[in-house]
């Protein structure tokens, strides 16, 4: 559906309000997952009781829907403007629980803010590494960031539990998850119009009604949750600043820096919208101002999230403002836990077989920004085979880096970061393209023709 008028970019569009709305909280059931993940993990290793855990996820969800605002609606220099949404970053998990361990939850806090100051103060700088990421590296690093979600997918398909956990892998889970996969292939490829682009929608809902048919739904957390309940600033006590904690935190928001870069760049392509110094600039400003936000309010650093990626692909409704209008909806699930409640039983299986089409569908954009790399008579094959294979190992083989030292351990076992670390390392030692040179990765006009 074109929602392109005269000649505004389909980004900066603004929808009527029904359509906001309804692509909204399609963003906002994928991204909610993901969200709420964090804080429960956190919680259940740091032993919080059941009161403190909903209070962090309630924190999470309003202070994710403040982020997504903030990057995808943008003001003075904080801000993408691009169609990305904000979650709680999955990679500091490991250093927050170290840091919580040793010094305490309120020292968790404490570091988070410094390392979001960090990032506000440092985006500028962190912003010119883009002109080391040419069409080559960019291609390898949207296939990994697919490659790298599919194992997600597969433990919401399984029932969302660990592997070997009983249940796990259950014939009902997997039959809810194909039937889940074929409606909302169904609604993409055969629905017209609005129908079409709201397929992962019409996937959730029919997927969840079936489980609650198959007696697989659980809701009883919707009538325990409270009606509506504010998250107030330090519910922990004032936050802790010690100076191991926050450069801990500063060198695990490397991570973050990678993977946000990582993930403009790849919205930027999927959307046909140039990504700049300045748009990365002002998203990672905007990364360190939902960070600072975060430990204020008793959350954790945020990032672009990379889940939303595959739906904007698949519905092709790029606006930024439905985006913008998924961070509303998550702000009001953290204002209404009954609502967040409803939105958290949806059944794993569903939610992990929208989750495969659509991180499906991320990889097949960086296979196809890679259709668009000369490798012939270049080394742009080289790079890609050592980037792409840097980039699946650790997730083919999660034990590899047991023996290696905590921090080392959390930096390489993220395939994103060394996937871009060896593309662009590469690049610089044997590659034809050197920063600022954007002739070599492109196919030559006499060769074989592209088309999308």
């Amino acid at each position: 559906m074109d929602v392109t008028t005269g000649t505004t970019h389909p980004v900066d569009e603004m929808l009527p309000a029904g359509m906001l709305f309804a692509f909204g909280l399609q963003h906002a059931l994928v991204m909610y997952a993901g969200t709420v993940a964090v804080p429960l993990i956190f919680a259940a290793a740091m032993h919080l009781s059941t009161a403190q855990t909903v209070l962090l996820i309630n924190c999470g969800l309003m202070t994710s829907g403040i982020a997504t605002i903030v990057q995808s609606v943008g003001f003075w220099k904080f801000g993408s403007r691009l169609p990305i949404v904000q979650g709680s970053s999955f990679a500091m998990l490991a250093s927050m629980l170290l840091i919580g361990q040793i010094y305490g939850v309120r020292s968790v806090f404490g570091a988070v803010i410094g390392a979001g100051v960090a990032m506000v103060l440092l985006a500028p700088v962190m912003a010119r590494l883009m002109r080391f990421f040419p069409p080559v590296v960019i291609g390898c690093l949207i296939t990994i960031i697919g490659l790298t979600l599919v194992p997600v997918a597969g433990r919401w398909i399984g029932g969302g539990g660990a592997p070997g956990s009983p249940g796990f892998g259950s014939v009902a889970n997997l039959a809810l998850a194909f039937v889940t996969i074929l409606i909302t292939v169904a609604v993409q490829a055969w629905g017209k119009g609005f129908v079409a682009n709201i397929s992962v929608l019409v996937g959730l809902l029919a997927g969840s009604i079936l489980a609650a048919l198959c007696g697989m739904g659980h809701y009883g957390m919707v009538a325990d949750a409270p009606w509506f309940a504010i998250s107030t600033p330090f519910a922990f006590g004032l936050p802790e600043f010690h100076v191991m904690p926050v450069v801990i935190m500063l060198l695990s928001m490397v991570i973050i820096v990678a993977e946000t870069t990582g993930n403009c760049l790849a919205i930027g392509r999927v959307v046909d919208m140039p990504v700049t110094d300045a748009t990365i600039a002002g998203a990672l400003r905007a990364d360190g101002l939902s960070t600072i936000l975060g430990g204020l309010f008793n959350s954790f650093p945020y990032n672009a999230f990379t889940q939303n990626t595959g739906l904007i692909a698949i519905t092709d409704i790029r606006s930024r403002f439905v985006v913008a209008a998924a961070g509303v909806v998550m702000i009001g699930l953290g204002l209404f836990p009954k609502l967040g409640a409803l939105i958290a039983a949806l059944p794993p299986p569903v939610l992990g077989g929208c989750g495969l089409v659509m991180f499906g569908m991320t990889t097949i954009g960086g296979v196809r920004e890679l259709l668009h790399v000369r490798f012939e008579g270049t080394r742009n094959g080289l790079i890609a085979a050592v980037s792409i294979g840097l980039g699946v190992l650790p997730m083919a083989c999660p034990d590899l880096f047991t023996h290696l030292a905590g921090l080392w351990r959390l930096l390489l076992g993220n395939g994103v970061l060394l996937c871009i670390l060896s593309g662009v390392l590469l690049n610089l030692l044997v590659g034809d393209e050197k920063p600022g040179d954007r002739k070599s990765s492109e196919p030559e006009e006499s060769g074989f023709e592209i088309t999308d």
